[in-house]
């Protein structure tokens, strides 16, 4: 590299060796600092920092990929992970969720199902899951940086030694700076992250003709349109992806050729777990961050702007680079062809000086915005969940802030080890998104829809998905079929082990009830509250909120459809999608900002609860 982009690439982790002391001081006052740094931040930076901690170098190296192979149908296969359990959260899940109040996804089950033996066996089931979730997310950060880093140095290193390095230095700034340092690293990365993107996407627009891209990819690449099958055709331009994209899984095919069948069971499953909650990571740590219900809804309406459009004009502008200028040298390796490579490349050969160290820095402040949020997340539960709840819950806040320094250090140290045992982004991704997520889907669904639904059953469904997962890794199965047979063993076993087992108390019930206000099968528990209080009335706003997902759904669509047309110069299609965005927006602002709850409760001088207790809980008095 050019002394300038290593100069830049130095400047930048100067400035995060800066923010980690500073991070550090202010971290180490308290465990609510270190895991939530006080929910200090106000609804904007937290979903700046939610929607940044959601671009990693990993992530963005396997869309890039997915481009390049499926085109703009390739829309469609972000629904893997799937991106828009953000639209959720941002209609109703948000706000259930902060109203507990609490500093993890473990201590939220003591809202749903109190301090009963079932409770207790639900909280421990929270806690493992969390703990094999961010273990496998760190491996998944592992594999990632490790194949990113290597093309960037001239020592003749292997990727898993790049990638050793890479997460022991950051895991440093991630260990001393908690929560303040994943907050300040996202908003730096963000900055980042839009300089190069629109840099690039000028580079991309200028340097490349749309009939030069046609030129390199089968008809039909450019159409967001497809049939039951995939139509693209692969063959005449690169015969090994052909034989990738049509070919059995087992065999190291992607199994995608039934298009239409694969995108809706991603739907069915992207539906099941968004409506689940997020799962027990950094995803529920940035909302339990925010001051109140309303800012955890509008924090995951920043977060879902942050992290779609800037993030896929970067990744539109690389795949195009990458197909005009590095189809030939593809092509030319044959059967030994690595596509997650496109992104190192286009960024190694063909951006100019200054914007190169400006690209690596961004990427590298990706790696480490979802890195030390991933790690963050996890020790929250061993000090939380594990210490301070069995071993010692009057431990001084600096034994909690050194406790979680240590466990941060073994989160990273377990990340690397079970890395080593991965073969590459896409297998690690599969992993993740057909069996891990799965399965804690059933257990999650469940609890906010069915009064009868216990902490017995929460349990059961979490082990047997869990023992799904941990047993998937090392066997290769089918992902649809091992996200379906996950999903059905968690299912059964919770239902099960629900019906053999008693309901819990009224008391904890009608509490939940009260305080989140769900809607569902809670017409008992309702009953018994209007028992006491006759003013209290149902929840009845499930078609209001599945109305807002809908047309969450298509505004969060469009959001990558823009900047992706825009980087292949199909002005027509760009343009009809900016129309439908405004559009969405205009009807989002009436049918749910609009609607939107009052901010944060309060206690007045005469003892008064102000705003509206029915809509949110009292969650930190204070005075007037």
């Amino acid at each position: 590299m050019h002394p300038i982009d290593l100069t830049i690439i130095v400047v930048y982790l100067i400035v995060m060796a800066l923010v980690g002391w500073w991070s550090a001081k202010k971290a180490s006052r308290s465990a609510e600092a270190y895991f939530l740094a006080g929910r200090s931040f106000p609804w904007w930076i937290i979903g700046l920092a939610h929607g940044a901690s959601g671009v990693d170098v990993t992530g963005t190296m396997w869309f890039v990929m997915m481009f390049y192979i499926y085109g703009v149908k390739g829309v469609f296969l972000l629904w893997v992970w799937p991106l828009f359990t953000v639209i959720f959260r941002m209609m109703y899940l948000g706000t259930w969720i902060r109203r507990s109040n609490v500093l993890t996804g473990a201590a939220w089950m003591r809202t749903r199902f109190g301090h009963s033996r079932g409770a207790e066996l639900a909280y421990i089931s929270v806690v493992a899951y969390a703990m094999i979730h961010v273990i496998g997310f760190s491996s998944y950060a592992f594999r990632g940086i490790a194949a990113f880093t290597r093309p960037f140095f001239p020592w003749d290193f292997s990727d898993d030694t790049y990638g050793v390095a890479m997460l022991l230095i950051t895991g440093i700034y991630c260990v001393v700076g908690g929560m303040y340092s994943v907050v300040m690293n996202d908003v730096i990365q963000f900055v980042l992250k839009m300089i190069a993107a629109i840099a690039i996407a000028v580079i991309a627009v200028v340097l490349i003709s749309p009939q030069q891209i046609m030129a390199r990819v089968p008809a039909g690449w450019d159409s967001i349109t497809f049939g039951w099958k995939l139509d693209l055709d692969w063959s005449h331009l690169m015969p090994r992806l052909h034989d990738r994209m049509y070919g059995a899984t087992d065999a190291g095919g992607d199994g995608y050729s039934l298009f239409m069948f694969f995108t809706a069971m991603l739907l069915f499953k992207g539906v099941l777990v968004s409506a689940a909650g997020p799962t027990p990571n950094y995803s529920i740590q940035h909302v339990l961050s925010t001051r109140s219900p309303r800012e955890a809804a509008l924090e995951n309406l920043m977060m879902a702007v942050v992290s779609l459009a800037p993030r896929f004009l970067l990744i539109g502008a690389i795949a195009v680079l990458g197909i005009v200028f590095f189809s030939d040298d593809l092509r030319a390796q044959g059967k030994d062809v690595n596509f997650e490579r496109i992104l190192p490349m286009v960024v190694n050969n063909t951006l100019p000086i200054g914007l190169k160290g400006v690209m690596i820095a961004a990427l590298l402040a990706s790696f480490m915005s979802t890195f030390v949020s991933t790690v963050n997340s996890g020790a929250a539960y061993v000090v939380n969940d594990i210490y301070k709840r069995y071993i010692n819950p009057h431990s001084p806040p600096a034994r909690d802030v050194a406790l979680g320094w240590v466990t941060s250090s073994m989160v990273i140290l377990l990340g690397i080890a079970f890395g080593f045992l991965t073969k590459n982004v896409h297998a690690i991704t599969g992993w993740i998104v057909s069996a891990l997520i799965p399965a804690f889907v059933a257990p999650n669904l469940i609890k906010w829809h069915w009064w009868r639904f216990n902490g017995y059953g929460f349990f059961a469904g979490m082990v047997a998905g869990t023992l799904g997962a941990v047993l998937k890794f090392f066997v290769t199965v089918e992902p649809v079929v091992s996200f379906l047979l996950i999903l059905a063993i968690s299912f059964a076993a919770s239902m099960v082990t629900c019906v053999l087992t008693k309901p819990e108390s009224d008391a904890v019930l009608k509490r939940f009830y009260l305080d989140v206000r769900p809607w569902g099968l809670w017409g008992p528990i309702l009953e018994k509250c209007q028992q006491d209080d006759p003013t209290i009335q149902k929840n009845s706003d499930f078609s209001r909120d599945m109305f807002n997902v809908a047309i969450g759904l298509i505004w969060q669509t469009v959001l990558v459809t823009v900047p992706i047309y825009l980087v292949i110069q199909h002005w027509r299609q760009m343009w009809i999608s900016t129309a439908i965005f405004v559009v969405t927006s205009v009807i989002l602002k009436f049918s749910w900002y609009d609607r939107l709850g009052p901010g944060q409760m309060y206690m007045t001088k005469d003892g008064q609860i102000a705003g509206d207790r029915s809509a949110y809980p009292l969650t930190h008095p204070r005075e007037d």
